[in-house]
C-alpha cells in the first residue's frame, strides 16, 4: 500500500524512445525525474500515466489494456489512459497523466499534464436533487458521496453514520491492519478535511431510527429529522454473534469496524492463544494475521472444509493446507457449544484453551430500516437494474442490495468490498436521473498469508469445475460452470488471467438478453 520509495527503472521518457520499441497493445514503464511512468500504445494513440495503482500500488504493467483502460492486477481497478480517472474501484483517485509528443520516429514523453475528463456524461433530463442522503458509512455510502460530488453535484449530501470513525479501508481490518503490517494512517478512505472540503456533512455516531417514504424524512434515534429528495441505503451487513453461553464476554471479539480491529490487537498483545469460531473467509484472514502476530490460533468451524462451499473442494483443501502450514490447527466438522472463561467448549465434547475469541461466521445484511419502511425486501432489500428499491427516490448497494444479475439472469445479494464501491457509485449516477443499469461483474480478493484469491463472476452453485494449473502449486485458474457457461473464476497467481475472464463476463453479460 505504501508508495515504492525505490529509484525510478526503465528509460527516461524525456529522452525518447523509438515508436517503434512499443508494439501496439503493449505497455513498459519508464520514469520521467523521479516518477515511475507507463506508456500504453493503443493503434497510433500513445499514452503516458502514473504507473501504479491508487489502490494499493499495484504495478499496471503487468495488468490488461482494454478499449482504452488498464486494469490493475492485484484487484482489478479500472482507469482511463486518456485522463487517469479511476473508472472502477477499488481504486477512487486518478492516476497523473504526462503529455506526450512523437518526433523524429522517437516518443519523447514530456511534463505533466491537467487532466480533462475524456467523457463526459450527458445532462440528466431530469433536475438534479436538491438534497441527497445516505445512510451508512461504509464503502457503498462513501463511494456514492465521493462520485456525487465527482460529477459535479451542487446539493447537499448527508452521511449518516453509526460508525465512530470516517469511512475506513475495511478489507484491511481483517488483512495487514490487524497483522501488523500496515499502520493505522493507512486506513481512512479519505483524510478528515476531504468532508468539509466537499461539502459532505457526514454526521458519525448517528442512527437512524425509521424511514418515511411518504414525507421523504429519515427520522434520527436522537429524535431530530433529516428531511431527502433521494436517499440512499448503504447500511451494509452486520457480523452474527452465536448465542451460545458465554457468546457475549468481554474476551469475545467480532469485527467489523477500527474499534473493533484495535480491540483484537489489543488484546493479541498479551494474549499466547486464540480461537477463531468460523472458516470463512474473514475468519481465516483473521487467523492469518493472529499467527503474524505469533498467536497461536486454533479454528473451530462445522464444515468438514474451509470454503468449500464458495470455492470447491479442491482449494477448500488447499487453503486448509495453507494455513496448517503456518501453524493453525482446524477442529472441523464441530462447533462450539460455549464460553466458559477461558475455556471454549466444543459440541464433540472437548475443550479449548484461549486467551480471547474472534468470531467469523459470517454476517446478516440490515435491512430493518427498510422492512419497516414498507420496502420490498427478499433476504435483502430488492432493487431494480438501476438499484432503486421499491420506494421512488430511494435506492440501495452494497450488502444490504438484491438487484437482477444479467449474467444469470437471476436477483442476486453480494457481500463484498469491491462490489459496495461500485454499486454505491452506480447509484450515485442514478440518483442524479442517469439511468444506468447496475452489470458489473462481481470481484473480490482474500489474503492468506502471502497468497491471494482473486475471484470474478457469482455462482452459488455449478454443476462443472474445471482446473486450469496446479492448485497446490499455488498456480491456477478455476472455472465455475453451469451447464457449460462460466459463472465464475478463482484464481491465485494468475493476474492476467483472471482480468482476461473478468472481460469475458462482461462481454457475455452485454450479449445476454435483457
Amino acid at each position: 500500500m505504501a508508495d515504492d520509495q525505490a529509484k525510478p527503472t526503465g528509460p527516461d521518457l524525456t529522452q525518447g524512445i523509438p515508436f517503434a520499441d512499443l508494439a501496439d497493445g503493449t505497455m513498459l514503464v519508464g520514469h520521467v525525474g523521479d516518477d515511475d511512468v507507463l506508456l500504453a500504445r493503443q493503434g497510433e494513440d500513445v499514452f503516458a500515466v502514473g504507473a501504479h495503482c491508487t489502490h494499493y500500488h499495484g504495478p499496471l504493467a503487468e495488468g490488461l489494456m482494454v478499449d482504452g483502460t488498464v486494469r490493475c492486477p492485484w484487484h482489478h481497478a479500472c482507469f482511463s489512459l486518456r485522463d487517469g480517472e479511476a473508472l472502477r474501484p477499488p481504486a477512487l483517485s486518478p492516476l497523473d497523466c504526462w503529455s506526450v509528443e512523437r518526433r523524429d520516429g522517437k516518443i519523447f514523453v514530456t511534463g505533466k499534464r491537467s487532466a480533462t475528463r475524456a467523457v463526459v456524461r450527458a445532462k440528466p433530463a431530469t433536475a438534479a436533487p436538491g438534497r441527497i442522503v445516505i445512510v451508512g458509512g461504509g464503502a457503498a455510502g462513501f463511494a456514492a458521496a465521493e462520485m456525487l460530488r465527482r460529477e459535479q453535484y451542487q446539493g447537499s449530501i448527508v452521511m449518516l453514520s453509526n460508525d465512530d470513525a470516517a469511512p475506513v479501508d475495511r478489507p484491511n481490518l481483517s488483512k495487514d491492519y490487524l497483522a501488523g503490517s500496515a499502520p493505522e494512517e493507512w486506513l481512512p478512505l479519505r483524510p478528515d478535511d476531504f468532508y468539509a472540503e466537499k461539502g459532505i456533512d457526514l454526521r458519525l455516531r448517528t442512527s437512524v431510527a425509521n424511514i418515511d417514504p411518504g414525507a421523504r424524512q429519515v427520522r434520527l434515534s436522537d429524535g431530530g429529522s433529516v428531511s431527502y429528495d433521494r436517499l440512499l441505503l448503504a447500511t451494509g451487513a452486520e457480523p452474527v454473534r452465536l448465542t451460545i453461553p458465554g457468546a457475549d464476554g468481554p474476551a469475545v471479539h467480532i469485527l467489523r469496524s477500527v474499534s473493533d480491529s484495535r480491540a483484537i490487537i489489543e488484546q493479541a498483545k498479551v494474549a499466547r492463544r486464540a480461537v477463531v469460531i468460523g472458516a470463512s473467509f474473514i475468519g481465516l484472514e483473521v487467523a492469518a494475521s493472529l499467527r503474524a502476530r505469533k498467536i497461536e490460533v486454533h479454528v473451530v468451524a462445522p464444515e468438514k472444509r474451509p470454503m468449500e462451499r464458495i470455492l470447491g473442494p479442491g482449494m477448500g483443501d488447499f487453503v486448509r493446507a495453507l494455513h496448517e502450514e503456518h501453524g493453525v490447527v482446524f477442529h472441523l466438522d464441530n462447533a462450539p457449544a460455549a464460553i466458559d472463561g477461558k475455556l471454549v467448549r466444543l459440541r464433540s465434547g472437548s475443550a479449548l484453551e484461549a486467551d480471547f475469541v474472534v468470531m467469523g461466521v459470517g454476517v446478516r445484511p440490515r435491512i430493518e430500516l427498510a422492512e419497516k419502511a414498507g420496502l420490498a425486501v427478499d433476504r435483502g432489500i430488492v432493487a431494480n437494474a438501476f438499484l432503486e428499491t421499491s420506494a421512488p427516490g430511494i435506492y440501495v448497494a452494497g450488502d444490504i442490495a438484491r438487484w437482477p444479475d444479467p449474467h444469470s439472469g437471476q436477483p442476486i445479494r453480494v457481500e463484498h468490498w469491491v462490489v459496495a464501491e461500485r454499486q454505491g457509485q452506480a447509484a450515485a449516477l442514478n440518483m442524479l436521473g442517469h439511468r444506468e443499469a447496475f452489470t458489473a461483474v462481481p470481484f473480490f480478493w482474500s489474503q492468506h498469508y502471502d497468497i491471494p484469491i482473486n475471484y470474478v463472476g457469482h455462482a452459488e452453485r455449478w454443476d462443472e469445475l474445471t482446473v486450469d494449473g496446479d492448485i497446490a502449486a499455488k498456480d491456477c485458474l478455476l472455472r465455475y460452470k453451469v451447464k457449460g457457461r462460466t459463472l465464475a473464476v478463482a484464481s491465485i497467481f494468475r493476474d492476467v488471467a483472471s482480468l482476461q475472464e473478468e472481460v469475458a463476463l462482461e462481454r457475455d453479460r452485454a450479449s445476454s438478453p435483457a
